[in-house]
């Protein structure tokens, strides 16, 4: 799609978001770790404002970064590079409103850019000053502007002035490009759609859902469905829904048009879309998701961001806009947009547990704890019992996490998945000394999971601490380090094999790539003083059980006593485990070289 390739380098180039990606642009990114300085002739007040906004802005507290910028700025009115980052950093906070007035100053300043004409049209929209916003959009000249994004949010200024062809002229635009065939049926179907025009809304509604060539987003599945309920088409439907993937994020929402199909006999049913307004917000919605990729997802940010604005209601435009957030690891931020959706929304319970997972990527696993038994108490759902499960282990309270696994495998019937529970049940019984029980759940997990890296290692390794089926437990390290052979936990296993069966100068080969890959893993750091202690570098292994003590370790496996003694005394009997040597030489030469 040579046209939209074209789009993305003039947006890439001239709109200037913050970005996680280290382009070139990087400098220029008002998202981005950089602002500008106040003039020489600002206040210190001022200058201290910006100092204090910098701050916050590394720390990606664009909120906070957005305040005390403004207070620079009218200390120093004729910065205009700061009011250009400032209307950006509210835009990508929702804070239209404000940020409209200073994409205005920053135009005023006798800056031509594009997005801030964007920003001020969208606020005329949303004040329903709609030939005011077409003026505006006019100005537009890039052309990714001006034949895609332009043309798309004045086809719905135009529905608010009334105009049904006019809006739809402005689509046609989108038509001549392939690339925007379904973006151009959706908003052609749901204006007409809007006026009435129910034929001509089937029409192009149903070559979105014909053509399989063309993606069905699950906006267009709830419009879509929606339309046909409204119109007596149920039986349509109930087709569109079961033709579409049922993923575990989308199962509520496709339950919920299930539901309104069944009410639709007794009821009347509301269209989607009542207001001009929510129409731009689907507009800048698509505009979103089109930009939703790596080098513009700055672009994404902040279209999505508009279009909550016009749309206040719009979880979808949340959930996208928690999506970006979270791939910037702005995880707090994400729940923020989380919290905002009510109980009542088709989404609420996938991104209850979307909250939870980034309480576990911030480690508050006390806060994803709470959350996950508060959903328990109204879901009886396996997803919940395996992330609680999760989090209790994360927690080392194994015992509790195994109540819970066990309730995730109850529910779990033929899920091709279902390994993974298996093997974390093994791990909590291991974990609680209960190896009978660890032994068995491993097992069947490597059974049902076709032999993963992961079990065969965990097992593998779990058999020589005991030093029981050696040659075998050497296998499937062997084996496992072929299938991940950069998983540095699974180089250690290796190399601590190898120490273990006296290969004591192949042990240290290994268990340094280990330590070098994760140089803050406390059992790496033990088992390589470990291996160099028979390879008579006995300085080195006092260094690295010293090392060993000074990390955190969250895998119970460290005996900081042990540690010191052999500090203290060195290592006085080798490893003396019984196995076949020609099997071991074998299994060693199946090793894979990298």
């Amino acid at each position: 799609m040579a046209k939209f390739a074209f789009f993305t380098f003039f947006l890439f180039s001239i709109v200037v978001f913050g970005s996680c990606s280290n382009s070139v642009h990087e400098s220029n990114h008002p998202l981005s770790q950089t602002t500008s300085l106040p003039t020489k002739a600002t206040s210190q007040k001022a200058y201290g404002s910006y100092l204090a906004g910098r701050v916050a802005h590394l720390r990606r507290d664009f909120n906070t970064a957005s305040n005390y910028y403004i207070k620079a700025f009218k200390l120093d009115p004729q910065n205009k590079e700061l009011a250009g980052k400032i209307y950006l950093l509210l835009v990508s906070k929702g804070r239209i409103d404000e940020a409209a007035q200073y994409a205005q100053a920053y135009i005023d300043a006798g800056n031509d850019d594009n997005f801030a004409y964007v920003v001020i049209a969208i606020k005329q929209m949303h004040d329903k000053d709609y030939n005011s916003s077409i003026k505006t959009l006019n100005k537009l000249k890039n052309p990714a502007y001006k034949e895609f994004i332009s043309p798309l949010i004045n086809a719905w200024n135009y529905v608010g002035l009334d105009q049904p062809d006019n809006a739809l002229k402005q689509l046609k635009h989108l038509e001549k490009e392939p690339g925007f065939k379904s973006i151009y049926n959706f908003h052609a179907g749901m204006i007409n759609d809007y006026f009435g025009r129910n034929k001509q809304a089937q029409e192009h509604y149903e070559v979105i859902v014909n053509e399989e060539s063309l993606e069905m987003s699950m906006r267009s599945v709830q419009v879509i469905s929606n339309f046909y309920i409204r119109t007596g088409q149920a039986e349509k439907a109930r087709d569109l829904l079961s033709g579409y993937g049922n993923e575990k994020i989308l199962a509520d929402m496709l339950q919920n048009i299930n539901n309104s199909i069944k009410a639709s006999q007794n009821q009347k049913i509301s269209p989607l879309i009542t207001d001009p307004n929510m129409g731009s917000s689907e507009a800048l919605f698509s505009i979103a998701a089109t930009f939703r990729y790596d080098e513009v997802i700055d672009v994404a940010h902040m279209f999505i961001s508009l279009a909550i604005y016009q749309n206040p209601n719009y979880d979808l435009a949340k959930l996208l806009l928690a999506d970006i957030l979270e791939n910037r690891e702005m995880y707090a931020d994400a729940n923020e947009i989380y919290e905002s959706i009510p109980k009542s929304s088709d989404v609420y319970y996938a991104v209850q547990i979307k909250k939870a997972n980034n309480y576990i990527k911030m480690n508050d696993y006390d806060s994803a704890e709470l959350l996950l038994k508060s959903l328990a108490l109204d879901y009886d759902n396996a997803q919940i019992y395996l992330d609680l499960g999760d989090v209790l282990r994360m927690k080392n309270q194994h015992g509790e996490a195994i109540k819970y696994y066990e309730q995730a495998i109850k529910h779990y019937k033929e899920d091709p998945n279902i390994w993974i529970l298996y093997y974390a049940l093994g791990v909590s019984y291991e974990q609680n000394n209960q190896w009978n029980k660890a032994e068995q759940n491993l097992k069947k997990a490597l059974k049902l999971s076709n032999n993963h890296y992961l079990i065969l290692n965990y097992l593998g390794y779990s058999w020589l601490k005991q030093g029981k089926n050696v040659d075998e437990a050497f296998t499937m390290i062997v084996s496992a380090y072929n299938q991940a052979p950069n998983d540095p936990n699974i180089i250690d296993s290796l190399g601590w094999a190898l120490y273990n069966l006296g290969y004591y100068g192949m042990a240290v080969e290994y268990i340094e790539k280990a330590a070098e890959a994760a140089p803050s893993n406390a059992v790496i750091s033990d088992h390589l003083g470990d291996a160099y202690w028979f390879n008579q570098r006995k300085n080195e292994a006092k260094f690295q059980w010293q090392h060993a003590l000074t990390m955190k370790d969250e895998s119970g496996e460290i005996n900081k006593k042990q540690i010191k003694n052999k500090i203290e005394n060195g290592i006085s009997k080798e490893p003396n485990l019984e196995y076949n040597k020609d099997f071991i030489e074998q299994q060693i030469h199946l090793i894979n070289k990298n």
